[in-house]
């Protein structure tokens, strides 16, 4: 615990156990969500091909968690360390330009 403390940048073990159930409940639900958005833009695993179905759900999920994270964070209190992770994220995605005030 001591090691993910210093790594995570948090002080008690209260927040890492909230920041993994962070995220278990948002990969749990960025997969829930990404099956009726798959069936929305006309997409069905019975009637597609699975190299475009698999490829776009997994997009989807990825796209999902991405943006939940944060959100799911919020409600549990841990909004300042997945917003700072999420920045982490699109920087390494190449949008370093959106957050040049930053250091």
């Amino acid at each position: 615990m001591e090691k993910l403390k210093k790594r995570w940048g948090v002080k008690t073990n209260f927040d890492i156990i909230l920041i993994i159930i962070v995220f278990s409940i948002n990969g749990s639900f960025a997969s829930y969500i990404a099956r009726p958005l798959t069936v929305a833009i006309g997409l069905d695993y019975e009637t597609t091909s699975g190299w475009i179905f698999w490829p776009i759900r997994i997009f989807l999920v990825f796209l999902v968690y991405q943006t939940t994270l944060p959100l799911v964070g919020f409600v549990f209190g841990q909004f300042k360390f997945f917003w700072n992770m999420e920045k982490k994220m699109l920087k390494r995605m190449g949008f370093k330009r959106f957050f040049k005030d930053e250091a």
